[in-house]
């Protein structure tokens, strides 16, 4: 099947709600934007994909007037569109839903559908007005139940994210573009999340969807656009294309496997926990875990996965168990044999020491845990190491190297950290833990929220450290990454550990009754 390249078969002329053609955008001597086609009609869904870097934020920046475009057009509704400010965009019917939510969190629901457009009764507000327009977009979208005087900080990020598409439609937004909706929501969200959508469909809605996850490109996307070095790469229908097409276009090189399968030669122990339990979760946890191998915990958003991989770092107080790690830095220090007080193993199990154990982790939470985001890549990548004096040229060499070896794309080692893309800032994540040549390395949600290239490139890295002997445990939401990068998987609920077993000897099925407690855990 020949995949289409052009952006200007994604809607057919007379349905085109939006049409950008040419679209161009540089910042001094970088070009975030070649030339962008793309185009969405009516009661469509266009899955925007590509790359950290690709060029989807500012292109969204261009239409929603963040940024003026250098060159080319944009045509909304059939007319000229060139929008000054976003507030000229969301005049015109334009709506961005971001990542991170703009709301109020101490304002009501209705405060917030019509905050910034409030109707007035002379100079007083029209309270009246406000609830009943506030009440008639969440009744459109299937969500009248929502309570309109509760403080919107109350409710869950998914109900959150209700009220700021409703403030959308209220305004009357017939485009909306929505940026990674589902990077923390539940799996029980994320299918409400569609239904909403489904329904802003039938009303005529049309909606730009950004997302790394291909599956839900698949499950909610009518038309799909590329974008690759600022370029649109292909375009079309999203039934005419599978997963290993669109990895292929947004890479620029054939996928033909996206998690490598090397076989991995165990060894000794590494990590070894027993009984091991946290103030609150973990409950009850036990796993050996060898060099050579990557182990992976499965289960549910709040099972305490989390919370045991913190708690084996020294990052939370383990109060009943045993942990011991297999590399020794004196007498005993490898080993944490713990009675029934969180005080004598607070004593033992510090950050401090599992770096000098040998042990080394990577937050869930890299924009504010795992990384100094104001700090250089160097920094953040020799931060554990570093004595009372640093060797400015030493330290800059060796951070070109794992630039180098991890494909870091960056300016060089001074570049502040919080101006990489999600992926590149994982592996600068990662690098600090291999910079301490660390046995045993705790990685959290590794992949979340980073572009399917990136995940690629973290899916050999993981391999290649298990073929060199170190070991991995690995958490991770996303099923068929355990599925493809682990050689035994356990799973977590309500805060107890079953027992890790062979990829080979169980599926995707199995261990989701498992977490969610409908089947028996081993």
């Amino acid at each position: 099947m020949a995949l289409q390249t052009t952006g200007n078969t994604d809607a057919a002329p007379e349905t085109r709600r939006l049409r950008m053609a040419g679209i161009r955008k540089s910042f001094g001597a970088t070009k975030a934007l070649a030339g962008v086609d793309l185009s969405v009609g009516a009661g469509q869904v266009l899955a925007l994909v590509g790359e950290n870097g690709a060029g989807k934020s500012t292109l969204m920046k261009v239409l929603s007037g963040a940024h003026r475009a250098d060159a080319g057009e944009m045509f909304l509704e059939g007319k000229p569109y060139q929008p000054r400010e976003p507030l000229d965009a969301r005049r015109a019917g334009v709506a961005m839903i971001y990542q991170e939510l703009s709301l109020a969190r101490h304002l009501s629901v209705k405060e917030n559908i019509m905050l910034g457009m409030e109707p007035t009764f002379g100079p007083f507000m029209d309270w009246a007005a406000v609830r009943r327009r506030g009440a008639d977009a969440l009744e459109q979208m299937g969500h009248g139940n929502i309570a309109l005087d509760r403080p919107v900080g109350q409710y869950s990020i998914a109900i959150q994210q209700v009220v700021e598409i409703a403030r959308a439609v209220a305004v009357g937004s017939r485009l909306l573009v929505l940026d990674e909706p589902t990077s923390s929501l539940t799996s029980g969200d994320i299918d409400k999340l569609f239904a909403l959508i489904e329904r802003l469909k039938a009303q005529g809605h049309s909606v730009i969807y950004i997302s790394h996850f291909l599956e839900e490109v698949k499950r909610i996307g009518d038309r799909y656009t590329v974008l690759r070095d600022g370029k649109s790469v292909g375009s079309g229908r999203v039934a005419d294309v599978d997963s290993d097409q669109l990895i292929a276009l947004m890479v620029g090189r054939n996928v033909a496997e996206l998690y490598p399968r090397s076989v991995h030669k165990t060894g000794e122990v590494a990590l070894e926990i027993r009984g091991v339990a946290g103030r609150e979760k973990p409950r009850q946890a036990s796993l050996t875990l060898r060099r050579g191998e990557v182990v992976g915990i499965a289960g549910l958003i709040g099972a305490g996965r989390t919370e045991l991989l913190r708690a084996l770092f020294g990052l939370d107080a383990v109060v009943r168990g045993a942990v011991r790690v297999g590399r020794f830095s004196g007498p005993g220090a490898g080993a944490d044999i713990t009675g029934s007080g969180a005080t004598a193993v607070s004593r033992g199990i510090t950050p401090a020491r599992r770096w000098r154990d040998g042990v080394g982790m990577v937050s869930e939470d890299r924009k504010t845990e795992g990384l100094a985001l104001t700090m250089s890549i160097a920094d953040n990548i020799t931060m554990p190491g570093m004595r009372t004096f640093v060797n400015p040229a030493k330290q800059n060499a060796g951070t070109r190297e794992w630039i180098r070896r991890m494909a870091v794309r960056c300016r060089g080692p001074m570049q502040r950290v919080g101006d990489l893309s999600g992926g590149n800032q994982q592996k600068v994540a990662i690098a600090r833990l291999l910079d301490r040549d660390v046995d045993v390395l705790l990685l959290d949600e590794p992949t979340r929220g980073i572009d399917v290239g990136s995940k690629a490139q973290i899916y050999q890295l993981i391999d290649e450290l298990a073929c060199s002997g170190k070991a991995v445990l690995m958490v991770s939401s996303y099923l068929p990454e355990l599925m493809g990068t682990c050689d035994r998987v356990a799973v977590m609920c309500r805060g107890v550990l079953g027992e890790a077993r062979p990829v080979a000897e169980i599926n995707e099925h199995q261990i989701m009754l498992e977490a969610t407690g409908t089947g028996e855990i081993s």
